[in-house]
């Protein structure tokens, strides 16, 4: 028995307006919504790190956001340095905006790795090449973020008491027994599952190339790492300057320090641009520190106004006027 379509029956209008939804410009209203959707959750501190800046010293607090505008511009140098291929410098630095926006959508990076991703695809950089090319970004500002903070603690060996604030008994230990098992399951499956192996392999061959050309250009070398540098250091700076602007009694380099121990012990954290684990980490660090618990609570809460809600709406609309006119 074979089916036959009667002429007088009509056609199903989904997939003609399917057709006729302007897809891109939908794409562009999600980012808004995703913003709206975090600030209503995360409404009451919001209010309260509103009410800390109201009392604040605003030439410290304007110091902290000129620190935080700059971030954008030591990313747009890194992903440049990471890469031979020369990209776009005003559409890049506007990807930078709208990719921290997107990190803080995401969990872990992955809204910032698939706007710039996207970006260089579209620039011409082949995927194989722009996916070394943000891995070697990752590494060389994770290398930058640990040696900074290396070179710190031996600076200032006693910027951080950490008496009290390490678990005590066993608990070290088995942590340490976890991860050391967790490693090990992913070295076995690394070298032993050929459908792991083979495009883990392959990739790092790829990065291995890239990061080899990148070398080989004195420029592209000093934009990477100096970016790599500039980037969490301007970070660190712009929590010192939150840090006087409330009246911290905890000096710079150990709030600098206290800032770049928190953000690397949250690193592998995945939480939506490390919303609520950030905050926890700093306060701890800025109490060991030497900072009280209230005041450290205030300038964190007033930091991570300034570098993470107050850039929000402005990131999500420049990534959706980004999705718009086909840049990423």
């Amino acid at each position: 028995m074979t089916a036959v379509r009667n002429p007088g029956f009509p056609e199903s209008r989904l997939p003609r307006l399917a057709r006729r939804v302007p897809w891109r410009h939908v794409l562009t209203l999600v980012p808004l919504v995703l913003v709206a959707v975090i600030a209503v959750q995360h409404w009451p501190v919001l209010v309260e790190g509103f009410g800390h800046l109201r009392d604040a010293s605003w030439p410290w607090l304007l110091a902290a956001a000129g620190a935080t505008c700059l971030t954008w511009v030591a990313a747009a140098f890194t992903r440049q340095g990471a890469v031979i291929q020369p990209l776009p410098r005003w559409r890049l630095l506007a990807t930078q905006l709208a990719a921290g926006s997107a990190n803080h959508l995401l969990p872990t990076g992955l809204g910032s790795g698939a706007v710039n991703l996207r970006f260089m695809t579209v620039c011409g950089v082949p995927l194989s090449t722009s996916s070394a090319a943000l891995a070697l970004y990752l590494l060389a500002e994770s290398i930058a973020r640990v040696g900074l903070m290396a070179v710190f603690f031996v600076a200032f060996p006693d910027a951080l008491r950490l008496d009290g604030l390490l678990p005590d008994g066993d608990v070290g230990p088995v942590l340490a027994v976890v991860a050391g098992a967790l490693v090990a399951v992913a070295l076995a499956a690394l070298l032993l599952v050929r459908r792991v192996r083979e495009p883990v392999f392959r990739f790092v061959r790829s990065a291995l190339g890239e990061a080899r050309s990148v070398h080989t250009r004195p420029s592209r070398a000093l934009a990477l790492w100096g970016g790599s540098l500039a980037f969490p250091a301007l970070q660190a700076g712009g929590l010192v300057a939150v840090g006087r602007a409330l009246g911290l009694d905890v000096p710079p380099a150990h709030m600098a320090l206290a800032y770049l121990a928190a953000t690397v012990a949250v690193a592998l954290i995945p939480t939506p641009g490390g919303l609520g684990s950030v905050e926890a980490a700093l306060i701890v660090a800025l109490v060991a520190a030497g900072g009280p618990v209230a005041v450290a609570t205030a300038v964190v809460l007033a930091y991570r106004i300034i570098t993470v809600w107050v850039p929000l709406l402005p990131g999500a609309l420049t990534l959706g006027a980004l999705v718009r006119l086909k840049v990423i």
